[in-house]
């Protein structure tokens, strides 16, 4: 029994990658069991195993005398199956246990095991399996049993039933991997991710700088012919990339920030980190984006506050900040009035979280809500076919006020 034991753990070592040592202490502490039960130990009588790690010959002690005449042989083998199994069973938990640990912060492959209330088990190449919660999931994507998928490890726990490992489609860290993974300048260090922002399954941006004056960071990231940065979009079902030139002159940051528009001007309130932004009346609405999302990124990606302004509105504040006769005095606090009156809040019907997702969609003002139509209302949360219309047919109202 002795050697062909030792042959049995020197493949397991091989096949699992289990040290031999751990399987040989595992094997022990179960035969330690098997002998308390053929010996009859009583609990305050000391027994101890040794497995001799070259002839596989198994010595039993009781209170340090050797005992010879157990028999290890059908009883205490059957006896110590079950615990042997056990042991190495966990031994291989705490292999891919650590073999995870080691890719927190990478991407793993597997395929899409099954469904469990909106997450997602996935089969990581049979080692182990992963789940996908369902937060951390893109809204953009559906996925389908046996199909390959990519995610981030984003962390490796363990607890009383084992361990998890969870997966992500939905962190940032996801598309800064997809480029490490994709471009060699950014593997190889030469050029840098500084931040990156995103909504999954609608928009990243993500701010490239270079080591290298004789690198473009920005033509590394999108390719020849815009074949890699292509590549990650299709990765991503199609969620937008917006790649951005970082500079430490804060101008010139923000307004690459915010392309696809073009900037006029920009007003720097560095103390509480503020700008004043300053665009063309044509160019407004790509510099806020729909709902507000390319601003929004853009401010998350700089980390200032960040007041979008169009030059013909700019020009009329001017204006009335300097009224001319009595007259034009007496017309600003009626028209701030009129505007007060307008407001979101004089919409009847709409509740505070319906209010409070208007917002967080770029809808400040009843003025906002007549330049939408009904499709850009129901995209919003809480907010149907009907409630839609009432809203547009409401905002109208206060608009002829």
């Amino acid at each position: 029994m002795g050697q062909e034991l030792l042959a049995i753990l020197e493949q397991m070592e091989r096949e699992k990658g289990i040290k031999k040592e751990i399987l040989i202490e595992a094997v022990e502490s179960a035969l330690l069991s098997a002998a308390r039960k053929v010996l009859n130990a009583k609990p305050n009588e000391e027994l101890k195993i040794e497995l001799d790690r070259n002839s596989g010959k198994i010595k039993v002690y009781r209170n340090n005398e050797e005992v010879t005449s157990i028999d290890f042989g059908r009883i205490a083998a059957s006896t110590a199956r079950q615990v042997i199994i056990q042991k190495i069973r966990e031994a291989e938990k705490d292999v891919v246990f650590t073999e995870f640990q080691g890719k927190v912060g990478e991407i793993v492959s597997g395929t899409v095991y099954r469904f469990d209330k909106g997450n997602i088990i996935v089969d990581l190449l049979g080692k182990a399996e992963g789940i996908l919660l369902k937060r951390e999931q893109s809204h953009r994507e559906e996925f389908k049993q046996g199909q390959r998928i990519r995610a981030y490890v984003v962390e490796v726990k363990k607890d009383t039933k084992g361990y998890q490992i969870i997966l992500s489609r939905a962190h940032p860290n996801l598309v800064k991997k997809l480029f490490e993974l994709e471009v060699p300048e950014i593997y190889e260090s030469i050029v840098e991710i500084k931040a990156i922002v995103r909504e999954p399954g609608e928009r990243t941006k993500l701010a490239v700088w270079s080591k290298n004056d004789k690198i473009d960071s920005m033509g590394a990231c999108v390719g020849i012919r815009g074949n890699r940065v292509r590549n990650i979009v299709g990765e991503l079902n199609g969620e937008k990339i917006d790649i951005v030139r970082y500079s430490e002159d804060i101008r010139e940051y923000i307004k690459a920030a915010l392309s696809p528009a073009n900037i006029s001007e920009v007003k720097l309130d560095k103390e509480n980190l503020k700008a004043q932004v300053i665009v063309d009346d044509d160019q407004l609405s790509l510099a806020i984006g729909k709902h507000g999302q390319n601003v929004r990124l853009a401010s998350r990606l700089i980390g200032w506050e960040l007041d979008i302004r169009p030059k013909a509105a700019l020009a009329a504040e001017v204006k009335k900040e300097e009224p001319e006769t009595k007259k034009e005095k007496a017309e600003v606090p009626v028209k701030k009035e009129r505007e007060k009156a307008v407001s979101l809040g004089e919409l009847s019907g709409v509740g505070e979280k319906i209010l409070s997702n208007l917002k967080k969609s770029g809808f400040n003002t009843v003025e906002d809500i007549l330049k939408a139509d009904i499709k850009d209302l129901t995209e919003i949360k809480g907010i149907g076919q009907k409630k839609a219309e009432k809203i547009i047919e409401q905002a109208k109202r206060l608009a002829h006020k």
